[in-house]
């Protein structure tokens, strides 16, 4: 490592900046520590993390997030490298989602992990629940019929996912997706809850997510697993639509990513490059406009895109802008000008309040659209 481009990051005592330099090459940035007292290191202090300039971006990624020391954040490398989850329930849009999964998983030499959920029928017949005159709650509930129901379904969900797979298996051998190292899990609980907990447990490289065309999904606002999922995961999340268009990452030309002329602007740039290091990707930048810095973002904007030529010489780029009205319409507009391929957007964790009464932009997307998305944590 060249020792004239690296810059320190954090400064930390001997156990930290060391929880740190695995934390960090866990993905992929490659760390110094200074300041080491060799003779006592654990009694160390002012220990500096240093890193290579070009890994600022992604080192600061994770360095922000306030959970990097938590221990379910403390964990050694994967042995067996990268995985990307794919959720899957199988429908068409899960297989579009398996297809597209397999050929990122090629370029990283990631593996495939296929996780599918089914629901308790206790918790699916709630509503069926009656309430009697003794204040008990009396379903005629027997507990014999309930294990052999629990032992039926997940019977039937075992036969399904061994289909499954062995249709991913002939895909592979007819040379229609990547050979691609791939296990699965079945797992009984809420979709969405299960996925946050495999995120937390395993931290992939990706979770890919097969959904359903805009007009579906509009008429299923309330309930949606890959809405929840992009608001409460800290993991990236790709989403595909059944409609989508392209089957390959071949096809992938013409993105759209949203920016708000901030620091998490170049941190969602540089996981995006880091997926897709290689592809020629035309790539406008949508400016958000703020309310307190109306009137600044194009010069930000300009800015951005000349960051992005130095540092993201494999894209092209250009700018557009949207409107404080309607982002919504406007990107429509955006997006019967020009052909859309892929829209990126930087995704700010929020709480359940804030969710609930202001949307983020990802999950307004989701409902208003038919394009893969592709939502970042910043």
């Amino acid at each position: 490592m060249d020792s004239s481009r690296l810059i320190t990051v954090a400064i930390h005592t001997y156990d930290k900046a060391h929880q740190l330099k695995n934390i960090l090459e866990c993905e992929g940035v490659k760390v110094v520590l200074q300041n080491v007292n060799l003779s006592s290191p654990v009694v160390s202090s002012g220990v500096r993390v240093r890193i290579q300039e070009s890994d600022l971006p992604l080192a600061l990624r994770v360095i922000e997030n306030i959970e990097i020391f938590a221990p379910s954040a403390l964990k050694e490398c994967p042995e067996d490298g990268a995985v990307i989850m794919v959720p899957v329930d199988f429908s068409d849009y899960s297989v579009r989602a398996c297809n597209i999964a397999f050929h990122i998983a090629q370029i990283h030499k990631a593996k495939i992990h296929l996780l599918h959920t089914y629901m308790d029928p206790i918790m699916t017949q709630g509503a069926a629940l009656q309430l009697s005159d003794t204040l008990t709650f009396d379903d005629g509930f027997d507990a014999a019929t309930q294990i052999q129901e629990d032992r039926t379904i997940r019977q039937i969900a075992e036969h399904r996912l061994r289909t499954f797979e062995q249709s991913l298996k002939e895909k592979i051998k007819d040379g229609i997706i990547p050979p691609v190292k791939f296990t699965s899990e079945i797992s009984e609980g809420l979709p969405e809850e299960v996925i946050d907990d495999y995120a937390l447990r395993v931290h992939p490289l990706l979770i890919v997510m097969g959904t359903r065309g805009a007009d579906v999904k509009n008429r299923e606002l309330v309930g949606s697993v890959t809405a929840e999922v992009l608001d409460s995961c800290r993991t990236i999340i790709f989403t595909v639509p059944e409609s989508t268009k392209f089957k390959s990452l071949n096809d992938l030309d013409k993105v759209v990513f949203f920016a708000s002329s901030q620091q998490e602007d170049i941190l969602a740039l540089d996981a995006l490059y880091r997926l897709f290091p290689e592809l020629p990707l035309e790539v406008t930048l949508v400016g958000l406009p703020q309310k307190k810095t109306i009137g600044k973002s194009e010069p930000s904007l300009k800015r951005l895109v000349e960051y992005c030529k130095e540092n993201y010489p494999a894209y092209t780029f250009k700018t557009a802008s949207l409107t404080l009205t309607n982002p919504i319409e406007d990107f429509k507009k955006i997006e019967s000008e020009t052909p859309v391929d892929l829209i990126v957007v930087p995704n700010k964790k929020k709480n359940i309040f804030a969710r609930l009464f202001n949307p983020t932009l990802a999950h307004k997307l989701l409902f208003h659209s038919d394009i893969p998305m592709m939502s970042i944590p910043v």
